[in-house]
């Protein structure tokens, strides 16, 4: 049987992640957040007054870390945390505040650089190609596919 590691799909990917995601942290740092921290704020800047789970789930973050990142961000001001009116005060949702929108526009183009970078030397039609087959192979692995291949 023949297998090659470094050309092994879960390597790959794993290996570019962790690669960015070094360099990047790094220089957001800077502004007071971490990495998972900003993945918050960026799922919110997509649509502020998520509910937890929906943060959750755009962020892959086990909602009990999620919870306690969240009780994080609150302290630095970040974010602040609302009961819903409409489920009787059950659901809880994440509102970003001005200092953490102050942190998003000061790190977006900061994540816009380091995709270029990433990019760099792809066309467009292949950078939008490489995209939708990222997301095709995480919706090939959500949901019970891992489960069931056990």
């Amino acid at each position: 049987m023949s297998f090659d590691f470094t050309t092994y799909l879960p390597y790959l990917i794993n290996r570019t992640g962790v690669e960015l995601a070094g360099a990047f942290s790094r220089e957001i740092a800077q502004h007071g957040v971490t990495l998972p921290m900003w993945r918050v704020l960026a799922a919110l800047h997509r649509r502020d007054g998520l509910r937890i789970s929906d943060v959750a789930g755009l962020t892959s973050i086990d909602i009990s870390t999620l919870s306690r990142l969240i009780g994080k961000m609150e302290k630095r001001g970040l974010v602040i945390r609302r009961r819903s009116p409409e489920a009787d005060g059950r659901v809880v949702t994440v509102v970003v505040t001005p200092a953490g929108q102050a942190a998003t526009r000061a790190i977006v183009p900061v994540a816009q650089r380091y995709e270029a970078i990433a990019l760099a030397g792809f066309t467009a039609d292949e950078a939008a190609a490489l995209k939708q087959m990222l997301i095709r192979v995480y919706g090939n692995l959500s949901g019970d596919a891992l489960d069931s291949a056990a």
